[in-house]
């Protein structure tokens, strides 16, 4: 079961539409100011970073002054025309370099690779933003692993990457001054929809293939309890509803109209997203960022049913990612302290 927040609002309150509504029509959640955050001499990444809500958090980024800035991005040539985009809407400062990456999703060995450049790099990252993210509308099965396509996009590879980065992050703690080091910021990029999926599948087995957007939330707020916050602080944010980016588009006309008529755009859903990275602290760490506020998770995050199928949850996740060390991982995490 996840650790509640003190918030003004309830979790019940929180997931309903009325609420959805005010929260789409409020008004837009202030941007993060250079004056506030700088970003000189770090290094941020981007997934699904070539349009929409990616590319738009990757423009504020580069306007906190982040040194580098790595688009990972499933199609290449779409990367490179963001890096384009992003480099003529706004020339670089001196010392700021926009790279492309490629990281592939659907794709168990293009995620463990790209994971392998990061823990490459000199200065390590500091930010990660995982905004990549599908909504095919459709059943269909990933040719690869044999998982639902959504699932594994949205879910397993994220979490793979997730964990991934989490073990350069310890690494880098290991050999550090504690009193010294910058934690890493991870964030999850997490929807309404967690709160108003129904869950009556919760007590199949196997669980994973059962799953709905509550996973995300569930495994972060068992993550947290598994990380330091003195070596990464994650959290989910939530964006909004937003239009402009491929995921609206894959919706079909019909509710992209929807989208189009009660949703925001990816600029002012970005905000959330890198204020979730830069501006929340270590009160974040396992919890729920939605306009730029704490606030609450889904209603049955916080159930007595939750803390069972989180277990399993986490118990299947970890068999399904077994190939890359994962459960070495999590027992390393947890045998750090601050």
């Amino acid at each position: 079961m996840a650790q509640t927040i003190s918030s003004d609002i309830t979790p019940e309150k929180e997931a309903s539409k009325l609420q959805f509504l005010r929260r789409q029509f409020s008004g837009s959640p202030p941007e993060v100011s250079q004056q506030e955050f700088d970003l000189t001499g770090k290094t941020a990444i981007v997934t699904g970073a070539n349009g929409g809500i990616g590319l738009e958090c990757s423009q504020q980024l580069l306007g906190l002054g982040v040194s580098k800035l790595i688009l990972a991005v499933r199609d290449e040539t779409k990367g490179e025309a963001a890096r384009k985009t992003l480099t003529t809407t706004k020339a670089l400062e001196p010392g700021q370099a926009v790279e492309v990456w490629k990281l592939d999703y659907a794709s168990y060995e293009s995620v463990t690779a790209f994971a392998q450049r990061v823990e490459d790099l000199r200065p390590r990252f500091s930010i990660a933003i995982l905004n990549a993210g599908i909504n095919r509308g459709s059943f269909a099965l990933n040719p690869t692993t044999g998982h639902e396509e959504d699932l594994q996009t949205n879910y397993l590879s994220t979490v793979l990457l997730t964990l991934l980065l989490l073990r350069t992050l310890n690494k880098s703690y290991s050999v550090s001054n504690p009193s010294e080091f910058s934690p890493g910021r991870i964030v999850v990029v997490s929807s309404d929809t967690a709160a108003w999926a129904k869950f009556n599948e919760k007590d199949d087995v196997p669980l994973l293939e059962a799953f709905d957007s509550k996973a995300n939330q569930l495994f972060v707020a068992e993550l947290s309890k598994r990380v330091q916050p003195s070596i990464a602080i994650i959290n989910c944010a939530n964006p909004g509803l937003c239009y402009g980016s491929a995921l609206a588009r894959e919706l079909g006309t019909a509710a992209a109209i929807v989208v189009r008529l009660f949703g925001r755009s990816s600029a002012v859903g970005a905000c959330t997203l890198v204020n979730a990275a830069v501006k929340q602290g270590e009160r974040s760490h396992g919890q729920y960022v939605e306009d730029c506020q704490l606030r609450p998770m889904a209603p049955f995050v916080y159930s007595k049913e939750a803390e069972k199928v989180t277990q399993r949850l986490w118990e299947e996740t970890m068999n399904e990612l077994s190939f890359a060390d994962v459960q070495d991982i999590t027992e390393s995490l947890s045998s750090t302290q601050s």
